[in-house]
């Protein structure tokens, strides 16, 4: 029996498992029940358990010869605080949290694999099957099962991760190699001015006029500043200030976001901000405080590995359904951490043009973090196969 056939034998086990996981969602560093569900299915496959890293991450050990080579392969566990709109039987059970990113799926997925692989430990070395919780809402799982040990724990030579993709038809791959998923960053910039009656505003110095004049400029950065060939976004996506329309207001603060594919662009960017901020201010009367949060560094994928990648891809699906060269996102991913450690790379696999399923608002198309989002269970074997030929894959041509 053959890879495809034989986990295409316990899809309808993957799919349970995705929509009781999909049913019960759990928020970052809260996936106490789903901790539970992993490890009770990889102890039963008879595989090796360890949790604790992070709190509620659980990794499971494969071994196949006492080789010290060793790939891990990551899924993350969390939800979103968001309310789901779906009508189907395995909605959330738990109003406000909602399993909106397919993150569900990936614990199937990488279940389905452990199942094989748990079985057929013919491969030199050592299979890490990294449960990570907190990815989403900046929470870093991934920096924080680091931070306590996990490659120290549980040594990796090359880690890999994968995250579904609605747009890209389902059961399709897509990867680059280099940056794949942007820097996410966030800023604040607080103007502290004096306030005035607005019909005597010479009185006063004006924070809102001078934060204004602020946003303006830092596009800039990304229209003068930065090479035209360097990818950026700088988007202010909030501001805050005033209270009457008669009353200039002593303090004001707008804030957004900052995404780049490369460190040096994202130093480019910060410096200037403070810059800009620091010398519109001093003209207008106002001090200024900028807060910049580097949150999840450019998610970068490794040259060999994403070579390895592609060759496993197109042992799971014809050639002509892996796209070696796709779009880098703006999107962000804390996988990232993982790949400053250590070798590796992260893939996408298709969703499907919706993202709807039987059942769910129908309202047409609809992108990750929506709230009539749902995981394409017809896709559970395909990503378990993609990883167990990159198992095999990887094993070979590191040989």
């Amino acid at each position: 029996m053959n890879i495809d056939s034989e986990i295409e034998e316990f899809q309808s086990e993957l799919s349970a498992i995705r929509r009781d996981v999909h049913a019960h969602p759990e928020l970052g560093y809260a996936e106490f029940r789903t901790a539970d569900v992993i490890a009770a299915k990889l102890s039963e496959w008879g595989i090796e358990v360890h949790r604790g890293l992070a709190g509620t991450g659980v990794v499971g050990t494969i071994k196949g010869s006492s080789n010290p080579r060793a790939i891990g392969l990551r899924a993350d566990m969390d939800a979103l605080p968001l309310s789901e709109q779906n009508a189907f039987e395995h909605r959330s059970r738990h109003d406000g949290k909602m399993h909106a990113c397919g993150h569900d799926g990936h614990i199937a997925m990488l279940l389905g694999a452990a199942k094989y692989l748990s079985s057929h430990r013919d491969f030199d070395g050592a299979v890490h099957l990294i449960f990570q919780p907190a990815e989403e809402g900046n929470h870093a799982g991934a920096r924080t099962m680091l931070r306590e040990g996990l490659f120290e724990k549980f040594p990796c030579d090359a880690v890999f991760g994968m995250h579904n993709w609605p747009g890209l038809k389902s059961g399709n791959f897509a990867v680059r190699p280099g940056p794949i998923m942007a820097s996410n960053n966030d800023f604040t910039i607080t103007l502290e001015g004096k306030g005035a009656h607005a019909a005597m505003p010479h009185n006063g110095n004006d924070p809102l006029l001078a934060a204004v004049q602020i946003i303006s400029a830092l596009q800039s950065i990304i229209t003068r500043n930065k090479k035209p060939i360097d990818s950026a976004v700088l988007s202010v996506t909030q501001f805050h200030g005033g209270t009457a329309s008669n009353i200039i207001p002593n303090s004001v603060w707008f804030g957004g976001t900052v995404r780049t594919f490369t460190v040096e662009v994202l130093d480019l960017i910060e410096q200037r901000m403070k810059e800009i901020a620091s010398s519109i201010s001093f003209a207008f009367g106002c001090t200024v405080k900028v807060q910049f949060d580097r949150n999840y560094p450019p998610t970068i994928n490794s040259e060999a590995e994403t070579s390895i990648a592609i060759d496993a891809m197109r042992k799971t699906v014809d050639a002509k359904n892996v796209d070696t060269n796709v779009e880098p996102t703006m999107g962000a991913e804390d996988f990232a951490f993982m790949l400053q450690e250590k070798p590796g790379c992260y893939v996408f696999i298709g969703n499907g043009e919706g993202g709807h399923r039987e059942g769910g608002h129908g309202l047409g198309p609809c992108s990750l973090h929506n709230p009539s989002y749902d995981f394409d269970d017809n896709i559970l074997s395909i990503g378990s196969q993609y990883w167990v030929n990159l198992v095999q894959t990887w094993f070979d041509a590191s040989r």
